[in-house]
């Protein structure tokens, strides 16, 4: 039978809905959609997309599961290798990784296989059932480990420990786990009740949560080591950039993290069943380029703004963000101001911000990361109408644990030094990965951190115990 050329189109809510509401966009795949997908699958011998995978899921195996309308096998597949199939069905950068190497894709005129919106399918098939459990976690434990964050690197570390038969206790600051999965992604990219269903798997694992838990503060990490074999500290980068031009301070002014968690946190996308709204704008202006950015205003039009413009010093062939998030945000009517950086915000006499003044740019050498250095064209500033500005410029390491631990080696950045393939940091027993190692990344780099600490934990408390 003739493959399809095209990926079996899905189904999205259209953009004069969705810009009133915080329900998700896409509406994924039905079973008999994703089995004609999966049907596109070459079920190549030595598949490209399995080591283009972070955390390397057999995806050619689930794939044929699918096809066959073998979902019980599919979701067994799946389980061996994610814990948040859910998750990264949704927000991983399939089309960097696992589809940008999909062999298929590489054909003239083919799309590759929809393998993240395939693993969407398989996950929500299984929590639809009602019944989802886990199996194989050994009732005699190894031996007890502390996972501070519960984040996507936490998350995963976690349960692939208490899979190995470790007791697992996670601590997190907030009141409740998830991380940058509940208070940093918009509820229509990745529903709250997603996370909730991947972490209430985690947790029928065995893994205890502590919440409001703040290390450094409420418990030291010398008291966690002093009562568990090995830690994984995976508590995320934390500490918002901004570019510190004037204007900075004015009311109105705020990082991405600020106004993200205030819409996830105080359950503003549900306004007004919950009476906390953030402030009501008329217009605003985004500063950044990545998902961020596109988090940040795609939200802002959904909080009922008029008018929202995305300024990025770079061109649309730079822009970090993924481009499924980029096409919805146009869509939506967003306005993109192409390179064009701010260089102050306006005070409009009562200590609040009524504008951004602008300056165009244009590209030059190479810089560190490959792209053209930005340099201001002089002359050129402009100024763009504005009662709320949100810079989406990347995130710092938090310090709090930091500071209070210096036993911890750091980088140059202030980020913890750990080996790339373990996580093994210069205290022997402390396991580092995700952002707190690499700075912002993706989810699904975080999760790849994770499984690899876990595998280096259950090697190092092995090798220690003489097991």
């Amino acid at each position: 039978m003739a493959v399809s050329k095209k990926k079996t189109p899905i189904s999205e809510q259209s953009p004069g809905e969705r810009v009133k509401n915080f329900k998700e966009v896409c509406l994924g795949y039905t079973l008999e959609e994703g089995m004609a997908e999966a049907a596109r699958c070459l079920q190549c011998k030595d598949a490209t997309c399995i080591p283009g995978c972070p955390v390397a899921i057999d995806i050619p195996a689930f794939i044929l599961a699918i096809k066959n309308g073998d979902m019980p096998s599919a979701v067994s597949v799946m389980s061996k290798y994610t814990n948040l199939p859910a998750v990264c069905g949704r927000v991983c950068p399939q089309e960097t990784q696992c589809e940008g190497v999909c062999r298929l894709g590489h054909a003239r005129g083919f799309d590759p296989v929809a393998i993240g919106k395939l693993e969407r399918l398989v996950a929500d098939w299984n929590y639809a059932r009602g019944d989802a459990s886990v199996e194989g976690v050994p009732p005699e434990k190894i031996g007890r480990v502390a996972v501070v964050g519960s984040g996507p690197a936490g998350l995963t570390a976690a349960g692939d420990l208490a899979k190995m038969g470790y007791e697992v206790t996670m601590y997190e600051a907030l009141h409740a786990p998830g991380g940058v999965l509940m208070y940093g992604i918009p509820e229509f990219r990745l529903p709250k009740s997603i996370v909730g269903l991947e972490i209430g798997m985690i947790t029928k694992l065995g893994v205890n949560f502590v919440p409001n838990a703040v290390i450094g503060r409420t418990i030291t990490m010398r008291e966690i080591m002093s009562e568990f074999d090995a830690c994984f500290i995976g508590v995320g980068a934390g500490a918002p950039n901004f570019q510190g031009i004037p204007g900075t301070t004015l009311n109105g002014v705020y990082s991405a993290s600020e106004y993200l968690t205030r819409i996830n946190l105080m359950h503003a996308y549900e306004f007004p069943k919950y009476d906390t709204p953030t402030k009501k704008s008329r217009t605003v202006v985004v500063v950044g380029g990545g998902n961020v950015a596109m988090d940040a205003a795609r939200s802002a039009k959904r909080l009922g703004a008029d008018e929202v413009a995305i300024v990025y010093r770079r061109s649309l062939s730079e822009l970090p963000a993924r481009i499924e998030e980029y096409h919805h945000a146009v869509e939506e009517g967003i306005v993109f101001h192409w390179l064009t950086n701010p260089v102050e915000y306006v005070d409009d006499g009562s200590g609040k911000v009524k504008g951004v003044t602008c300056i165009k740019m244009e590209l030059g050498e190479p810089d560190a990361s490959g792209r053209g250095r930005p340099v201001p064209v002089p002359g050129s500033e402009f100024f763009i109408e504005a009662d709320t500005a949100i810079e989406a410029i990347g995130q710092s390491s938090n310090r709090v644990l930091l500071s209070t631990y210096p036993e911890l080696k750091l980088n140059k950045w202030g980020y913890i030094e750990a080996d790339p393939e373990t996580g093994a940091t210069s205290v022997p027993g402390v396991y580092a990965g995700g952002d707190i190692v690499t700075g912002a990344a993706t989810v699904i780099l975080a999760m790849g951190a994770g499984k690899a600490a876990a595998a280096a934990i259950d090697r190092y408390v092995r090798e220690k115990k003489n097991i």
